[in-house]
């Protein structure tokens, strides 16, 4: 009778969390039925079954972590005669009805030994969240007592101690190989972005009636992919013993998640409208924010853009996204005095810094994108084109 195991569903996961059993032993399970919700560093993905048979025995239980490749369930015929598991699992207390929580509290009960059964939560749908496991771990007050001496080293009192996401786990872990593996070297220009703010408020009115709002960041994406489709020495990632550059161009956005940072991509961006990229971006976004990305929906990605813009930041540099070979970090528009067609007046300027892998890219080449990218975005109708 075939097993299930953890599957790998995401090219940075090591271990998996069975969240929730959509499917209960005695039954019947299709091919392409939905079994589980299995929470990985990145979101929380649905486990489909490639088996057809019944749900014979439950080997994992909801809320528990276990590595890839462990049997978690049995399909069999449903005449009960399941094999035994190949290893001994210590049998896990009856859960009842499954426990909404995000894993955020799930990692701190399992930490701190709170049955979340217990716990009252207070996000969506009753939903256990951060704060209500924290409320529960806090200690009680101490009855009153005599004054005992004073220790001989100040408490940390202020210090809390917060348990690591997988998620922050993977991203610590990522972006501390990415500076030890790839030696960084970084390029700021400075962008005129007064027109490609004009224009961006031209389109939004003519897009009105569609009910899309472009952004900058929209606009961004689709110039950085019109301009490494001339540039496609920057197109690259470092292989090791070889160079590879990707006939296609896949733009990443880093988006800020509970826990951690995520990097949905935008595929083949240079082939398609601002509008396309704006409609296809937000429910990228949206998707991560959730937690519900698909794998092929944040990996493959061959450039990433980095925006703290809105956060008013002016200048920033970034780690770069392993395998590719540059990131482009985005500062804020500010109004800034300069000469301008001979005339002294003020114009709206952006910073752009570029982190690059010297492995893969010299810095002659990454100076030429950034000129292609500067001229791309002060005459912005080439992204049109």
């Amino acid at each position: 009778m075939p097993e299930i195991t953890m599957p790998r569903l995401s090219d940075t996961m090591e271990e998996g969390t069975l969240a929730a059993w959509l499917k209960q032993p005695g039954e019947q399970v299709h091919r392409g039925d939905l079994l589980a919700e299995i929470e990985t560093d990145k979101a929380t993905m649905e486990l489909e079954s490639f088996e057809e048979g019944v749900l014979e025995r439950i080997l994992v239980q909801e809320g528990e972590t276990v590595p890839i490749g462990q049997p978690i369930a049995v399909i069999g015929s449903g005449d009960g005669a399941a094999p035994p598991p190949p290893a001994p699992v210590p049998p896990a207390p009856p859960t009842g009805t499954p426990v909404k929580a995000s894993p955020m509290a799930r990692a701190i009960a399992r930490d701190q030994g709170i049955d979340l059964s217990t716990v009252t939560g207070s996000g969506p749908g009753g939903r256990v969240v951060k704060a209500d496991v924290e409320a529960v771990a806090a200690p009680a007050a101490p009855a009153p007592a005599a004054p005992a001496p004073a220790p001989a080293k100040p408490a940390a009192a202020d210090v809390e101690e917060v348990p690591l996401s997988g998620m922050r786990k993977t991203v610590a872990r990522r972006l501390v190989e990415s500076m030890q593996s790839a030696p960084h070297f970084y390029l700021t220009i400075q962008v005129d972005v007064d027109a490609l703010l004009e224009l961006r408020a031209e389109l939004n009115r003519r897009l009105a009636d569609e009910g899309t709002k472009l952004s900058v960041n929209d606009l961004l994406v689709k110039a950085c992919a019109v301009t490494l489709r001339a540039h496609p020495d920057i197109n690259v990632s470092w292989g090791g013993d070889k160079l590879l550059r990707h006939r296609r161009v896949h733009v990443g956005i880093a988006v800020a998640v509970e826990g951690g940072l995520i990097v949905p991509v935008v595929r083949d961006a240079d082939q398609k409208s601002v509008s396309q990229i704006s409609r296809e971006a937000k429910a990228l976004i949206e998707r991560a924010r959730a937690g519900k990305l698909r794998p092929d929906e944040f990996t493959g990605g061959t450039f990433t853009i980095s925006n703290l813009g809105m956060f008013g930041i002016d200048q920033f540099t970034a780690v770069i996204n392993p395998p590719e070979a540059a990131i482009l970090a985005v500062g804020a528009t500010t109004s800034e005095p300069v000469v301008h067609d001979g005339r002294l007046g003020t114009r709206q300027r952006m910073k752009l810094t570029m982190s690059i892998d010297h492995r893969a890219v010299d810095g002659a080449t990454g100076a030429q994108f950034l000129a292609g990218l500067k001229a791309v975005l002060e005459e912005p109708l080439r992204i049109l084109a």
